[in-house]
């Protein structure tokens, strides 16, 4: 069942998912001695990644996947996403992972997906922590996802709702800047997560959350496929939240 926590600000919301991804790590590395973990990125993961990496965990035991890359990004383009998880968060931890296991965007595109489909098949994931899009998607699942494929990793039309999110965080200069293809995980493989923490502040985010945790399970809003997974946490701030009626 999903659960909800709403906090005042950006930063206290982003705060506790990074305690919450603290805790279910260390649990996992109690457990078994090591722990596999997904990380997203863009403008909602700042506050929560930040924390995280300055929790005390051995981090050297800890394998890492990535959500998805625009097809065709070099790692030293601003917008892309292995640039952001190495700048953000790897280079800033007091010890490096046991693995990350970037997404190439300048790899052969479903030869890529086959690669990170067999590593994540080998790593079954403790802990995901992920967003939602503004379009209601999941890492790179625009709608209508695909809810029943097999595949680990797919590659993904983005459309125009989400390319525009990406120009309005400015990621890039112009809309036509902004890639029409991605490598991205997939709705079935981030549902079999033990753990998934989602963190989705800002007010541009609440329509989006009003579909995902009041309205039908559809592929036409990806996140709302997050009410069917046990052990699900929403962490919101207050704007987010808006629109929620109960």
């Amino acid at each position: 069942m999903m659960k909800l926590e709403i906090s005042s600000t950006k930063q206290l919301s982003g705060e506790k998912a990074a305690a919450d991804a603290a805790r279910a790590i260390s649990g996992a590395l109690a457990e078994r001695g090591a722990a596999n973990v997904i990380l997203a990125t863009g403008a909602s993961q700042f506050e929560m990644l930040g924390v995280l990496a300055e929790a005390a965990l051995d981090w050297r035991r800890v394998s890492c996947f990535h959500l998805d890359e625009y097809i065709g990004m070099p790692t030293t383009h601003p917008a892309s996403f292995c640039k952001y998880l190495q700048e953000r968060f790897v280079d800033v931890l007091p010890r490096s992972p046991a693995a990350f296991h970037f997404v190439d965007g300048l790899a052969d595109p479903q030869a890529e997906c086959d690669r990170l489909g067999g590593l994540i098949a080998e790593h079954p994931i403790d802990v995901a922590m992920i967003g939602i899009g503004e379009n209601g998607h999941l890492a790179f699942n625009d709608p209508p996802a695909d809810f029943q494929t097999d595949a680990a990793y797919l590659v993904v039309e983005l459309d125009e709702a989400c390319r525009r999110q990406q120009f309005g965080e400015g990621w890039f200069p112009t809309l036509d800047d902004v890639p029409t293809q991605a490598i991205s995980m997939s709705i079935p493989q981030i549902m079999r997560s033990r753990r998934i923490i989602c963190t989705v502040p800002d007010e541009r985010k609440a329509r989006a959350v009003q579909a995902a945790v009041e309205g039908p399970v559809t592929p036409d809003v990806p996140a709302s496929i997050l009410q069917r997974h046990a052990a699900a946490t929403l962490y919101l701030d207050e704007p987010a939240a808006s629109l929620l009626t109960r």
